[in-house]
């Protein structure tokens, strides 16, 4: 299906930010924004509508201002009028511009929201898009938990009573940062990284079997929590199977796929005793480090296969 967003959604969201106000064509703020770019208008005005980027909001600054200004009253509603009868989604003023006139009664005429703004026509067309392509951006939803820990975006997974909230509590006792709990909606930007949020209504607020609901802001304070986060290491909980395998050295990396995109990929099982929450730590402060070119795993192995050689050339040179 394709994306979409009302122009009423887009002005709410928007308008403290931009310092939106609505000047006419109320009647169209149930029109749909389908494309993610905004466009400015020149050669519309100029009367060439061929190829016109009729479904992207449209956004006019100086130059087109100054541009109908320089035409006489009759030309100037009929250029004007040209661009109304697309049926554009919306008309945005850049630059404080007060609407003619003109401007007023075409979006009435045509129920297309007209808007005025303080903003610079350059960065308002920057913030437009961005906030429309993180509206647009591909998403999926998945059960599990996200913390910010030491800077590196940890999605926590697992089956259900493993521990995946009780581990995320430690973290943020520990100082870490909540971004979500139970549910996580996973978004893919434009340079391919994932990003992990939580809904609105339940962000910040963790289920804790034997508690009940809890407010991590409230108990932890701000810094305690984050709204949204790039996922860049995955770490699955399972309950310790004695028959199961486990890895052990780390040299082989495996990855889990959302979207297109692989992430690294850790399974950690969970068992009486064990210091789980250590070890989600490590677990991000060792990816950290690989980050940086530093991989403990490879050194170590490095450093016996080069005994190892030296052995079997018939030099003596022990471990220890």
């Amino acid at each position: 299906m394709k994306p979409k967003i009302q122009v009423s959604e887009f002005f709410e969201k928007l308008k403290p930010k931009l310092r939106f106000r609505l000047c006419a064509g109320k009647e169209g703020l149930s029109n749909f924004i389908t494309v993610a770019e905004l466009n400015r208008p020149g050669l519309a005005l100029a009367g060439h509508i061929d190829y016109f980027a009729s479904k992207r909001v449209q956004v006019l600054g100086k130059a087109e201002i100054s541009y109908l200004a320089s035409l006489d009253a009759n030309e100037r509603y009929r250029r004007l009028e040209l661009l109304f009868k697309e049926k554009v989604p919306c008309v945005i003023l850049a630059r404080k511009i007060i609407p003619s006139t003109e401007f007023i009664e075409l979006a009435n005429k045509y129920k297309t929201p007209l808007i005025r703004s303080h903003y610079m026509t350059m960065k308002l067309i920057n913030q437009g898009t961005i906030f429309l392509e993180d509206q647009f951006a591909p998403s999926m939803t998945i059960n599990g938990d996200e913390v910010e820990i030491f800077g590196v975006g940890v999605l926590i997974l697992g089956k259900s009573g493993v521990g995946k909230s009780e581990t995320t509590l430690g973290l943020v006792s520990k100082g870490h940062r909540l971004v979500c709990d139970d549910v996580v909606r996973l978004k893919l930007t434009e340079s391919d990284y994932i990003i992990g949020e939580g809904a609105k209504i339940t962000r910040h607020f963790m289920e804790l079997r034997g508690i009940g609901i809890i407010n991590v802001q409230t108990l932890f304070g701000v810094g305690s929590v984050k709204e949204r986060k790039r996922v860049e290491l995955v770490i699955s909980l399972e309950k310790w199977d004695p028959e199961k395998e486990y890895e052990r050295l780390g040299l082989e990396s495996e990855y889990m796929d959302f979207m297109g995109v692989k992430l690294p990929h850790i399974t950690i099982p969970v068992r009486p005793g064990r210091d789980v929450i250590s070890l989600v730590e490590v677990a991000a402060l060792n990816h950290r480090l690989k980050k940086l070119g530093i991989n403990p795993a490879l050194e170590l192995n490095n450093k016996l296969v080069a005994i190892m050689k030296k052995k079997a050339l018939g030099e003596n040179e022990s471990v220890f």
